[in-house]
C-alpha cells in the first residue's frame, strides 16, 4: 500500500517510515504545499495512493461528494490528535500496524490510526 501525507503531518514520518520499509511520501517532499484538499485527495487518486491526514471533516466531506459523483479514492486515513506531530516515528508505527491489520479495506475507505496497539482482553 501506497501513502501520501497531507501537509498538516510532519514530513518526517515519511522519511520514518521508509525506514521500516512503507511506501510513503509527504506533500512537503514532492513540493505540493498549498494545494487544496480537494486538488490533493485527486492527486492521490491519480497515483493510486491512501491519503492520510489529521482534517476528518474536510476529507468526510469529500468523500461523501466523490461516491455521489461515482468517483472513489485509494482511501482516506485519518491520524487523531494522540498521534503528536513531533513523534514521527509513533505515527509511523501506526501506519505500519495499520497495514499489518487483517482483512482489506477495499475501494473508497475512510479509516482512524490507531495511536497505541490494540490488546485484546483475558477473555479474547
Amino acid at each position: 500500500m501506497r501513502f501520501l501525507l497531507d501537509e498538516d503531518l510532519n514530513p518526517a514520518t515519511a522519511e520514518v517510515g521508509r525506514g521500516l520499509g512503507l511506501d510513503v511520501v509527504s506533500v512537503h517532499e514532492i513540493d505540493r504545499r498549498g494545494f487544496s484538499d480537494e486538488e490533493q485527495l485527486r492527486f492521490a487518486m491519480a497515483h493510486g495512493w491512501t491519503f492520510v491526514t489529521r482534517n476528518r471533516d474536510d476529507f468526510l466531506r469529500l468523500t461523501r461528494s466523490l461516491f455521489d459523483l461515482g468517483e472513489y479514492h485509494h482511501g482516506i486515513l485519518i491520524v487523531p490528535y494522540s498521534l503528536p506531530n513531533d513523534r514521527p516515528e509513533r505515527m509511523a508505527r501506526a501506519l505500519e500496524r495499520w497495514i499489518d491489520r487483517p482483512g482489506d479495506p477495499g475501494p473508497h475507505f475512510v479509516d482512524f490510526l490507531q495511536s497505541e496497539p490494540r490488546t485484546r482482553g483475558k477473555d479474547q
